[in-house]
């Protein structure tokens, strides 16, 4: 009988709920977002024998977690993720590895009387910022994103050609309405001289290559929009140097109005949520340096 050992293994405090607001002038700015922890290293007498001598509590990755967003400042999640993850590498001992994954939450301005109000806000629900910083001994790595990008349009997609078995009985189609909810992520290659980047101006720019692609590329297949918006990303930012694509198929059929008397040439649709297809892409540059742990998840990555 073969000997049972200990895989691998890592912790943390997930879904931490920050609120960071600077009100150092009369016009307030917030930042809202969702920040989960982790931590790598040799945590194994934990698991073995109970022992928390090397185990760094979850309850101070979360009290951690909020002092930074005051103590070192909470603008770019990017910078702020480096941040809180260099220092549990560097200054927790046991700690050799650090995940640091964040969700951003957009508020806009409310409009008084034609002017911005100065302290409020109503939540912008359109898509959520994501960012994923990994430090650890071979360096440190991050991936920005966005999810939950619903866009739609209502001609420019076909599907034909496709191939067929007894059991295939959907038809060919030459304009359909395309709508998705999209998951993007991108990997930055570190330069030489680190973290160079404003990644304001970069996740800005990423986001409407992405929604550029999926409405002017007359798309013969969802797989050919997906490289096509991750070849727009790529060639206009070389400091990423891949992108992961997740877009399930949002689909609308023509509803049949044929018992009513009317015709229905494309104008009134069902929206079936599921089943959906689910469709995914990698873009890379051939060459990329290596991922690392850059896709190493604080959760799921076990499997």
């Amino acid at each position: 009988m073969s000997g049972i050992i200990l895989g691998k293994n890592q912790y943390g405090k997930a879904e931490n709920r920050i609120v960071r607001v600077y009100r150092d002038t009369p016009r307030h700015e917030i930042h809202d977002v969702n920040v989960s922890t982790c931590l790598r290293g040799d945590f194994s007498a934990a698991h073995l024998a109970g022992d928390q001598s090397a185990v760094l509590p979850t309850d101070t990755q979360k009290q951690t977690a909020y002092a930074y967003a005051k103590s070192e400042g909470l603008l770019s999640i990017e910078d702020y993720g480096l941040t809180l993850a260099r220092h549990f590498v560097a200054d927790v001992a046991p700690v050799t590895g650090a995940r640091i994954e964040i969700e951003e939450y957009a508020w806009e301005r409310a409009v008084i009387d034609g002017a911005e109000h100065p302290h409020t806000w109503v939540r912008k629900g359109q898509d959520v910022r994501t960012a994923a910083i990994t430090v650890d001994e071979t360096g440190e790595y991050v991936v920005g994103g966005l999810k939950d990008l619903v866009i739609l349009k209502s001609t420019g997609s076909e599907f034909a050609g496709f191939l067929t078995d007894p059991y295939t009985v959907l038809e060919p189609t030459h304009d359909r309405m395309m709508a998705t909810a999209l998951v993007a992520q991108w990997r930055f290659g570190a330069g030489d001289d680190g973290w160079p980047v404003d990644w304001e101006a970069v996740y800005a720019d990423v986001k409407a290559r992405l929604v550029e692609q999926f409405a002017v590329v007359q798309s013969l297949a969802l797989q050919q929009t997906l490289f096509r918006m991750g070849q727009a990303v790529l060639e206009g930012h070389p400091e990423i140097v891949e992108i992961r694509l997740s877009a399930p198929n949002k689909h609308h059929f023509a509803y049949d109005l044929a018992p009513f008397g009317l015709e229905n040439p494309g104008e009134v649709f069902h929206a079936d949520d599921r089943p959906y297809g689910l469709i995914q892409a990698t873009v890379t540059r051939e060459e990329a340096p290596p991922p690392g742990p850059a896709w190493d998840l604080q959760r799921g990555w076990l499997g």
